[in-house]
């Protein structure tokens, strides 16, 4: 009804709500256009990830470094050819003092196939510790890496202030610095007399972790258990254009997945091959040193798993298969009854391959005579 009394004609209505509509998205799209305008500099970027494929992520610099390949530039071939090595040391009244460098080098995985690997003292793995129960230890650490760094000696009953957590328990390691970590090597909740532990970088792990900063620290107990055969395993996995040996750090999304993952720093056929005779004791010292999980499984017989992370399981049981998560210690036994070259793998199938092809990747021979 107008102002006057008479009414507006029903004829009239739609063509005014039209009209009306017709505003309003108008003035809807020019609002958005607006806002366009406004966050064009926000907008995502598009990286090129380690398949060739591209992908998007919003565009903070320190995300895309986070993500970004390992620097190639003056990276030199590593001169070691096998990781994981006891890392020799001297005595300081008393006090075992070892020396670790975090440096870059050109790893070699496979014969002709090289990752850009962030090493300790120049090797994948990085060097083992061995180390007698409740023994003082010096560690100095020096950081040749273009990027700050600490170590974490994960599963260890260190002092606050040699945990390694950058900018909570101390400052991180710049390029060209050195820290000093000095503990008795003792499990952490000392409930434990002795076992398998490890050490990582703890600055931006998913990146540094993932290029390899990590390897294993083995507190023997007082009085330890002998096997024939023993080793440790150090499980990894790598993202690496096998055209331009780029690496990225293996991460869980779209686009870093890996495509080579290696025991001890090779993938099959360049792992190592165990040799051991029928009836032998054989001990290996499983680490999850990547961000994957691994369903590890033994072909010939079963295994016992004794430990966990070092601690030493108040029922240890019998399986063929266990699964070994990021992080995770398990110490398994087995005593062959027949000859035979069996083999120890991961179960997932995509982690048996070198780039899409197999046999590979997580794969060794146990060779029984």
């Amino acid at each position: 009804m107008k102002g006057d009394g008479s009414h507006v004609s029903t004829k009239q209505q739609p063509t005014f709500w039209l009209a009306a509509a017709g505003l309003f998205g108008a003035a809807l799209a020019l609002a958005l256009a607006f806002v366009a305008v406004v966050r064009a500099d926000e907008s995502p970027s598009p990286v090129t990830d380690a398949m060739g494929m591209g992908m998007s992520m919003s565009g903070s610099g320190s995300m895309m470094a986070h993500m970004s390949p390992a620097p190639m530039d003056g990276v030199p071939d590593a001169e070691a050819d096998r990781g994981g090595r006891p890392l020799p040391y001297r005595v300081e009244n008393g006090v075992w003092v070892f020396s670790l460098e975090a440096k870059p080098v050109r790893w070699e995985i496979l014969p002709g196939e090289r990752v850009t690997a962030w090493t300790y003292n120049g090797t994948v793995p990085g060097p083992e510790f061995r180390v007698p129960y409740g023994q003082r230890v010096r560690i100095v650490v020096t950081n040749s890496l273009p990027e700050e760094t600490t170590v974490h000696w994960h599963g260890i009953d260190v002092p606050n202030s040699m945990d390694g957590v950058p900018d909570v328990t101390q400052d991180p390691i710049e390029p060209g610095g050195s820290y000093t970590y000095e503990f008795e090597a003792v499990p952490a909740g000392r409930d434990a007399a002795g076992g398998t532990f490890f050490y990582h970088s703890h600055v931006d792990e998913d990146r540094q972790m993932g290029l390899g900063l990590s390897g294993a620290f083995v507190i023997e107990p007082r009085q330890p258990q002998r096997y024939d055969v023993e080793r440790t395993v150090v499980i990894q996995e790598w993202t690496m254009s096998p055209a331009t040996g780029a690496t990225w750090p293996s991460m869980e999304m779209a686009g870093m997945l890996p495509n080579f993952f290696t025991l001890n720093g090779k993938s099959y056929p360049a792992t190592e091959t165990v040799k051991m005779k029928v009836g032998q004791k054989a001990l290996f010292r499983l680490v999850g040193a990547g961000a994957f999980t691994h369903p590890m499984h033994l072909h010939g017989t079963d295994f016992t798993v004794l430990a966990k992370d070092g601690h030493p399981l108040d029922s240890p049981f019998e399986a063929d298969v266990i699964q070994v998560a990021s992080g995770e210690r398990y110490d398994i036994a087995f005593t062959p009854n027949r000859p035979g070259k069996w083999v120890f793998h991961c179960h997932i199938g995509h982690h048996l391959t070198n780039d899409g092809e197999g046999p590979g990747g997580l794969l060794m021979v146990v060779e029984v005579t």
